[in-house]
């Protein structure tokens, strides 16, 4: 538990408050319990909805489990890393597809010729791929937390050759892995400070 108390002028839940934000932690050990298929894809249906800029959507999800996979990507993990994300249930890599592009006379069907526009120029995709996708991780960051579970997220691992060893012949770029699963023994560390208001926040 922490000393944060819910803000009773949200009309969110407090305990919801409480499960999304003020006691959330990022986890570092986790549980043998199983995270199942059905978890796994209410928490994608949930973190979906959020505004991205266009309707874009470029997350990209690859859910691995223990086995082959896991190994494989196990060595593209930072030592410091790896032993928690080898024993999480599931590991997440997040992605943005820069080939977002392929998919908006569905999903931004109000503007024909987008598709084109953003075919033309790779640079600009590439940008608001990955601006949109990080928009999206945090969405899906708060999904994992609504679902009851844990969320360990974590940028020490080689995206490179990450993208190499399971996104070859695609337009996905690694952002981020997410250790998912019921925390375990001493799974958080103590939280760290957070600035204030009168320190983050100007009025013009």
């Amino acid at each position: 538990m922490t000393d944060v108390l819910p803000n009773h002028l949200i009309t969110l839940d407090p305990q919801a408050q409480a499960q999304l934000f003020t006691e959330a932690r990022t986890a570092n050990t986790f549980t043998d319990t199983p995270v199942s298929d059905e978890q796994l894809h209410a928490i994608f249906d949930l973190a979906k909805y959020p505004p991205t800029a266009m309707n874009v959507q470029p997350l990209r999800v690859l859910f691995v489990r223990p086995g082959e996979g896991r190994d494989r990507l196990l060595t593209h993990v930072a030592e410091g890393n790896r032993t928690k994300t080898a024993t999480a249930p599931v590991v997440a890599v997040l992605a943005a597809d820069t080939n977002f592009h392929e998919h908006l006379d569905t999903v931004f069907p109000i503007r024909p010729g987008m598709r084109e526009h953003f075919a033309a120029d790779p640079t600009v995709r590439d940008g608001m791929a990955r601006f949109n996708a990080g928009l999206q991780v945090g969405y899906f960051l708060l999904a994992i937390r609504a679902a009851g579970l844990a969320a360990g997220p974590m940028g020490g691992f080689d995206a490179t050759g990450v993208d190499n060893e399971f996104f070859t012949d695609t337009g996905w770029k690694s952002l981020l892995l997410v250790n998912i699963g019921h925390p375990g023994p001493d799974a958080w560390h103590p939280r760290l400070p957070r600035l204030d208001y009168d320190t983050v926040v100007r009025h013009a």
